[in-house]
């Protein structure tokens, strides 16, 4: 696969012994409609040719251009949070370990994924879409005079969670040239798993929460629209005004501050989401069609499980949900639970384990 990078830039970075660029390159969505996607792809200074490759898949940031990470200050970096004391970024970016892996000679690329930096809205938690991405940064990198070879590893948080864990489902022309040799996902993500389960399902079956909702299920149920435009619609989902503040902050509000957008205009204004319940049948359908854990992953699976708060953003039963689901279809997954690690320390806790497994991969 070739002509997949549109360009590249050399950024400054604080790694050591590290060159890293931001690119732009072409990717499409599960529908094959072409998109472009911005990353950033860091490799070992010194040369080497058929170096392995990992694909970091990015936790939740947003949807729009504001929740991109390699838009931040110095993006090619050690993963910084939100949530850690005396942080003064709005989103969580930059990648965990990625230092180790510079020291190991591996080349490390990071998607932004569609419509964060690039044109139109984010398909947020739309696996098959954001795994494309994730994937298409690899071709992009191999065309680039970095060392990158055929064989790839994904590992990914929360959102790139599913990613990683959708990138072993792919069509077998996304991976072109490359192997797959093993995907790590830390508290994965899947929409589907989550409508199996009380809480996502309950909120979709009774017309509409009566406090205002998680940012993270708005920003879903958005996406879904983004991506099924012919057949969802924000009709199905939001009042007037969940509508006008989709319309209003999508690519403006990165996820934390969205929530307290949502938050603040349910209390003074009243609800956001009006669900049909009518439509519901169609939107289960095709949060099937675009989830993980729907065929045989072609390659081994490990996943990463934050134990500390069971009621965390990726709720404990939608993480082995997943693990089932996958064992189910006879696909080859171990998993280890971090019992003192919340939804956020995970990355950094697990990172090790995620990269020695993925190394004895290849």
């Amino acid at each position: 696969m070739s002509n997949v990078l549109i360009s590249q830039e050399k950024i400054s970075t604080s790694l050591t012994g590290a060159d890293a660029f931001k690119v732009r390159y072409r990717s499409h969505d599960f529908h094959g409609k072409p998109t472009e996607s911005t990353g950033i792809v860091i490799a070992p200074v010194c040369p080497g040719e058929n170096r392995k490759v990992m694909s970091w898949g990015h936790g939740t940031t947003g949807m729009g251009d504001a929740a991109c990470p390699s838009a931040q200050p110095d993006p090619a970096r050690e993963l910084t949070l939100y949530f850690d004391s005396g942080s003064v970024t709005q989103i969580d970016y930059g990648l965990p370990g990625v230092q180790k892996f510079i020291d190991e000679g591996w080349v490390v690329v990071a998607t932004d994924h569609q419509g964060q930096g690039t044109a139109g809205a984010h398909q947020y938690t739309v696996n098959r879409t954001n795994a494309i991405d994730a994937i298409a940064i690899v071709h992009a990198a191999r065309e680039m005079n970095v060392g990158a070879g055929t064989k790839v590893g994904v590992i990914g948080w929360s959102q790139g969670g599913g990613t990683a864990a959708a990138a072993a489902e792919l069509n077998e022309a996304d991976y072109g040239d490359l192997e797959l040799v093993g995907v790590a996902a830390m508290s994965p993500g899947v929409p589907a798993i989550a409508l199996k389960l009380p809480g996502m399902a309950a909120a979709l079956s009774s017309g509409g929460p009566a406090t205002a909702p998680d940012p993270h299920l708005f920003m879903m149920l958005g996406a879904m629209t983004e991506a099924f435009p012919d057949t969802l619609s924000l009709d199905d989902v939001f009042t007037d005004l969940g509508k006008k503040l989709y319309h209003e902050n999508w690519n403006s509000a990165p996820v934390h501050h969205f929530g307290d957008i949502l938050a603040r205009n349910f209390n003074l204004h009243g609800p956001v989401l009006e669900i049909n319940k009518a439509k519901m049948p169609a939107w289960f359908q095709a949060f099937e069609e675009v989830s993980a854990a729907q065929k045989k992953p072609v390659c081994p699976v490990l996943v990463l499980i934050d134990g500390q708060d069971p009621n965390g953003p990726c709720p404990l039963p939608w993480q082995l949900g997943y693990i089932d689901a996958i064992k189910a279809l006879g696909g080859d997954v171990t998993s280890s639970t971090y019992p003192h690690d919340d939804h956020f320390s995970l990355p950094q806790a697990s990172i090790d384990e995620a990269r020695t497994w993925l190394d004895s991969k290849f």
